[in-house]
């Protein structure tokens, strides 16, 4: 019996290798392309120079840091907005009883069924009559409200001792003091967890900034890198993966620096 399970052992382990080839093959091509001349973005030459000249050409090519701050501003303040409403939500599901509390928390949970691509026209209708289009406040604003969030906190809230809370009301602490000093920290690996989900999904989100943003001054950083695909000015791999590492370097870093404590985050959470 030990053979068989020796061998499976070893397939799945030549598996997961090949899988995460797969997964990272465009991320080592682009890296490739990156740091050489367009002439070998398509071939394969140990010997062919490496050159920092095309970050340079797609810096120029574009107002990046414009877009890099357009895409920083509009991620914090989705998490800020997200983190505060939520985190609002999820305490009154987790420790209070009103009525239709539980229709409630399952129209919460229906939206996480729902596509944001679905609400594409009806939400930029929405903006048009607030006169938010073109704005990266009107960018932000369908997703300051976020079910994965509110879901994720309740059942975070709800694992939370009573006995730590009846000893902070004791003490003559408001609700909003109990869930400062006593929800608040208790959850901040679920915060860190989430805040995870939601500064990569944004910052990497195309479609929806695409549709509402029309000017350099609310325009991110995905946006700003359809530029390199103009048929018009001609197609250089080289400097497209260069402002592809530009524009997806920051998430790569920070991956890298903090990927212990996002790993974690995520066990500690719950998430599965």
């Amino acid at each position: 019996m030990r053979a068989p399970d020796a061998h499976a052992g070893w397939l799945s382990t030549l598996g997961a290798w090949l899988l995460a080839l797969l997964w990272i093959l465009p991320l080592l091509y682009a890296c490739w392309a990156a740091f050489h001349p367009s002439e070998y973005a398509t071939k394969l030459v140990l010997t062919a120079p490496l050159t920092l000249n095309n970050f340079s050409l797609a810096w120029d090519a574009a107002p990046f840091a414009r877009y890099f701050f357009n895409t920083s501003l509009l991620v914090t303040t989705i998490l800020v907005m997200q983190l505060l409403l939520c985190t609002l939500a999820a305490y009154a599901f987790a420790r209070y009883e009103f009525c239709g509390k539980n229709l409630l928390f399952s129209l919460v949970l229906i939206q996480l069924m729902i596509m944001p691509e679905i609400l594409i026209v009806r939400n930029y209708q929405t903006l048009t009559k607030l006169g938010l289009v073109d704005t990266l406040f009107g960018i932000g604003l369908p997703y300051f409200a976020s079910a994965f969030a509110i879901f994720l906190l309740r059942q975070t809230f709800r694992t939370i001792p009573k006995e730590l809370v009846e000893a902070a009301e004791m003490e003559g602490a408001s609700s909003l003091q109990v869930l400062r000093h006593v929800y608040i920290p208790l959850a901040k690996p679920t915060y860190l967890a989430f805040a995870l989900v939601s500064v990569s999904y944004h910052w990497n989100n195309f479609l929806w900034p695409l549709v509402v943003s029309n000017s350099v001054g609310s325009r991110p950083l995905t946006v700003g890198l359809q530029v390199f695909s103009s048929t018009d000015q001609g197609i250089d791999w080289s400097i497209i993966t260069a402002a592809t590492l530009l524009t997806s370097g920051p998430l790569l870093v920070g991956f890298l620096i903090f990927q212990r404590q996002f790993v974690q985050s995520f066990m500690r959470a719950g998430i599965r």
